[in-house]
């Protein structure tokens, strides 16, 4: 048994170190976010569906079901246009950095989700989330336009993943993907060709960006997003949430030894990103405990 353990949270650092690792993709290639994200889930959209009929999984839902899931993604896809686009105009350090309080969103959303009552300790770590915010904008005043958006991509990031938490207990997970990429890809596809933005030069990208256009769409997202629903069969949400606040020390630390400079932060960047990481690492051990102590009492 704690081989097995130790292979799923092996698998599970695995998949958060590949998230990443998204960020650097997205900075490595030249197009800009919108086609970015536009390329990336429809190839995931076409990888899914082979690996749906290779599976011989059954495609039947609820058409209210299917709605539902291709509005979700098109939520996904929002998310990801500002979060690329954060890269492009600012760094990954500033995007994964203020992409962190994405966990402290869902926290103040969960009462709106839920109708509860909003809990005291939620609104301090929410207050010490704007503090490390208002630190990297003090210090980092020239990347406003990344911080703004990669802000608004967390929001967006906490609204899916509460939607998805009424699908994923009840349908596969290649199948929530495949109708969640077919979403985003819709509405992106409706505003490029309202904006008569497939032209010759949208079709024309480098070798390059293909490779890691199918590298995102692949690895990135069908491989990462399918195995990280299963996982939670065998690891606690709780432990899911904190790995995954890895995933900005590994996207920072991976994008200054691949990008060098332009990725070095001052001081006081770092010192807000800190305060940002540790507060919803706290957020987490805090609701874990209280959420103990009540399965003890009944």
């Amino acid at each position: 048994m704690p081989n097995a353990n130790f292979k799923h949270f092996a698998h599970l650092h695995l998949i958060v170190f590949i998230w990443g690792f998204t960020a650097v993709i997205g900075k490595l290639i030249s197009i800009d976010a919108l086609p970015l994200v536009w390329y990336r889930m429809a190839m995931a959209m076409v990888l899914v569906f082979i690996y749906i009929n290779l599976m011989r999984f059954s495609w039947r839902l609820p058409i209210r079901t299917v709605l539902g899931l291709l509005g979700t993604g098109a939520i996904i896809a929002l998310h990801w246009v500002t979060f690329f686009k954060a890269i492009k105009v600012s760094n990954v350090s500033i995007a994964l950095a203020c992409m962190s309080v994405g966990a402290l969103f869902a926290a103040f959303l969960e009462p709106l989700w839920y109708k509860r009552k909003l809990v005291g300790y939620e609104v301090l770590f929410g207050l010490m989330v704007v503090f490390g915010l208002g630190i990297i904008f003090k210090v980092e005043t020239h990347y406003w336009q990344g911080i703004l958006l990669a802000v608004t991509s967390a929001f967006l990031v906490a609204v899916f993943s509460m939607i998805n938490g009424l699908y994923i207990a009840r349908f596969k997970p290649s199948i929530i993907v495949f109708y969640e990429m077919a979403g985003g890809v819709l509405l992106l596809s409706f505003y490029l060709a309202f904006t008569g933005a497939f032209t010759n030069d949208f079709w024309a990208i480098s070798t390059a960006d293909i490779g890691y256009l199918f590298l995102l769409a692949s690895l990135c997202t069908a491989y990462a997003f399918i195995a990280s629903v299963k996982l939670m069969a065998f690891i606690s949400p709780y432990s899911v949430m904190l790995t995954t606040n890895l995933e900005p020390v590994y996207g920072i630390v991976l994008a200054f030894f691949i990008f060098g400079s332009s990725e070095q932060m001052t001081p006081m960047f770092y010192g807000g990103a800190s305060v940002i990481l540790l507060t919803v690492i706290a957020n987490g051990i805090l609701k874990n405990r209280l959420r103990l102590k009540t399965k003890t009492k009944a």
